[in-house]
């Protein structure tokens, strides 16, 4: 297979796993819409633990403040298959106090063309991660 060595799974843990997270530039959340998953790809930024992104109002994720929703990234490179993922599961909340949305607004710009005009923070409740890695190294 190209010269390329026997993998192995290594367990990230929390902190190293939103240390990957944070230093991703986009990930996928994941949200149920009629008992349905709904996998959406969307920048974000990681502060003090919470995944915050911005959606705009028709966005099917702000039906209910309080929603479970799980966000992942990863990382991957197909010639050294060597990479990580990180899941965060949560609570999403609506960001409703001013000055943090204009925080976040500031902080957070999205990379499509729609009105964001809501900015939403998923509390880590579980957090895990794996690096896929050579196995000698």
């Amino acid at each position: 297979m190209g010269g390329v060595g026997a993998r192995k799974l290594r367990e990230l843990s929390a902190a190293e796993s939103l240390q990957r997270l944070a230093g991703a530039q986009y990930g996928r959340i994941v949200y149920a819409r009629r008992g349905l998953p709904i996998i959406r790809p969307v920048n974000h930024i990681v502060e003090e633990g919470i995944v915050v992104v911005r959606a705009h109002l028709g966005a099917s994720l702000l039906r209910g403040d309080g929603q479970m929703v799980a966000y992942e990234a990863d990382s991957f490179d197909e010639h050294t298959r060597q990479g990580w993922s990180v899941i965060v599961t949560g609570v999403a909340r609506v960001v409703i106090e001013p000055e943090q949305v204009q925080r976040y607004e500031t902080l957070l710009d999205p990379w499509i063309n729609l009105p964001m005009d809501h900015v939403v923070c998923i509390e880590a409740g579980v957090v895990t991660g794996l690096e896929l890695i050579d196995e000698n190294g």
